[in-house]
């Protein structure tokens, strides 16, 4: 099998595409957790040159993981065979007619909040603390305090893997909790909808948000954000006092529990650090550990919510390992 390590395939590469291509780059450079191994990786010029990259990849049998701002994925310790695309400054549009705000996928998603802000126009507001991208958000169907990109998304222009662009309507899209039913497809750009608003108070609210994020969470420390989703309870088991998967964790007795060099955060137990030498196999142990101490103690099973990717760019089940 072809892999995007292969010399031939990535002096092919650079004679199709425009952006730059990087043998052997550490993707532990470009994740929140700074943990990942080597990897071909590929910045794309913009849109097209993204398109012509994936054609490249397609015809030579090479696998491709896309890759924003890497806040809520974690990488395989022996890198990726897979071609892993940068969305990032060449897709970066931004402009808006009245409500109606078009961004490109590369945009970070804080950048938007107060940009959106600024001018006036609430929906958005709350991803100011949320890192990633724009493209990487609508994918995820990412949100804090009470919002999420499926509340405001109306249009949709995505990439399928044979390099084929079409646009998809906000309500067609199956959003629900942390998932946008993509599947395959490469968010290139979204239009969302907002509505107008007081800046000054849209000012407040973010000064809000960042204070949160700032006194409630490892902010300033390496890691991927919530590492599991919030259960959506629905009567069975009976649902305890500890509501949110922080609560369960930290109520188990977890917060400042280690495996190797990643830490149950002592200010939020959602959230892992990288003390310094963590490996994604410590992150592995960890995620097991955490979700069958809170299962003994409470019946709940705890669902990743970072995405732990293999070596071919695809998803690993609950949180597995391919190594």
């Amino acid at each position: 099998m072809t892999t995007a390590r292969d010399p031939a395939f990535t002096e092919l590469l650079r004679r199709k595409v425009r952006g730059a291509v990087r043998e052997g780059d550490p993707l532990a450079r470009y994740t929140s957790y700074r943990i990942g191994g080597p990897a071909t990786v590929f910045d794309p010029a913009d849109a097209e040159d993204l398109t012509a990259g994936l054609m490249v990849a397609r015809r030579s049998g090479v696998h491709t993981f896309v890759l924003g701002l890497g806040s809520n994925v974690l990488l395989p310790d022996a890198g990726m065979a897979a071609l892993v695309i940068r969305v990032g400054k060449g897709l970066q549009r931004s402009d808006h007619t009245d409500s109606l705000w078009r961004f490109g996928a590369g945009l970070p998603a804080p950048l938007v909040a107060r940009r959106t802000a600024e001018a006036g126009w609430s929906g958005l507001e709350m991803m100011v603390g949320v890192p990633g991208t724009v493209g990487g958000g609508v994918y995820m169907n990412a949100g804090c305090h009470g919002g999420q990109w499926a509340d405001v998304v109306r249009r949709v222009w995505v990439v399928d893997r044979q390099g084929e662009v079409t646009e998809r309507a906000g309500a067609d899209i199956p959003f629900r909790y942390r998932r946008s039913g993509l599947g395959d497809l490469i968010v290139l750009e979204a239009e969302v909808e907002l509505v107008p608003a007081n800046p000054g108070d849209l000012a407040d609210a973010i000064a809000r948000h960042l204070a949160w994020r700032q006194a409630g969470t490892p902010f300033n420390q390496p890691c991927c954000g919530s590492v599991f989703k919030n259960p959506i309870w629905t009567g069975e088991p009976p649902r305890p006092r500890e509501r949110t998967a922080g609560q369960l964790i930290e109520a188990s007795g977890l917060k400042g529990y280690r495996i190797g060099g990643v830490m149950v955060s002592p200010i939020h137990a959602n959230y892992f650090v990288n003390t310094g030498e963590g490996t994604a196999a410590d992150v592995h142990g960890l995620m097991k550990h955490v979700r069958q101490t809170v299962l003994d103690r409470y019946d709940v099973v705890l669902e990743p919510e970072v995405k732990v990717i293999g070596s071919l760019g695809e998803w690993l089940e609950e949180g597995a390992t391919d190594e």
